[in-house]
């Protein structure tokens, strides 16, 4: 799919893919772990070089989120959840679908073309799910709220962006590693 796209539209897709995962991670922890996360604090001994075994950032007691803010993050989550799945399973189809065209014993660019405009869309319309989900958290909390979580997750992108390039893109290209190894499978044995 990246092959398609030019070399400027794949640095942007990287970077969104980036900072979309940073904050689906921080979103996920602030809606995952809100009955646990009352109850600890946050561990002293996470470092950059540590990443794996640190604890990740307890937000709900960094944010100082009221009971009544988790139980509407709580009720945002659950209302999106069902969509999310369905939009993921989409664009993983889609996502499917275009590798079995680019693939194919004969490849057909209109075809390929077709593909990869439903890997986009389906690709936007996750995106479209997601920011909807964070503008509803994002409007729960107070103006110092957001200040500290936005604090948070400078912090948060200032680790990934230290960690060593190899556990940096352990992470981050897991899509890639698949359709590597899909196309491993598709090679006929020699």
């Amino acid at each position: 799919m990246r092959l398609m796209l030019g070399n400027q539209e794949e640095k942007k897709m990287k970077k969104f893919d980036c900072i979309s995962f940073i904050f689906t991670i921080l979103l996920v922890i602030v809606s995952f772990s809100a009955v646990k996360a009352q109850d600890e604090t946050p561990s002293q001994d996470a470092s950059p070089e540590n990443f794996n075994q640190a604890r990740r950032p307890n937000l709900l007691a960094e944010l100082d989120l009221s009971p009544n803010q988790i139980q509407q993050i709580r009720r945002i989550n659950a209302d999106k959840r069902p969509l999310v799945r369905e939009a993921q399973q989409k664009w993983r189809e889609a996502n499917r679908r275009l590798d079995k065209a680019i693939y194919a014993d004969n490849a057909n660019e209109a075809e390929i073309q077709v593909r990869l405009k439903d890997a986009q869309n389906a690709q936007a319309e996750l995106t479209k799910i997601r920011s909807a989900t964070e503008y509803a958290v994002r409007q729960i909390l107070t103006p110092d709220q957001l200040v500290k979580f936005r604090e948070i997750r400078q912090s948060f992108k200032e680790r990934m962006e230290n960690l060593p390039k190899g556990l940096k893109n352990r992470s981050l290209n897991a899509p890639n590693r698949r359709l590597l190894n899909h196309q491993r499978r598709l090679r006929p044995n020699n």
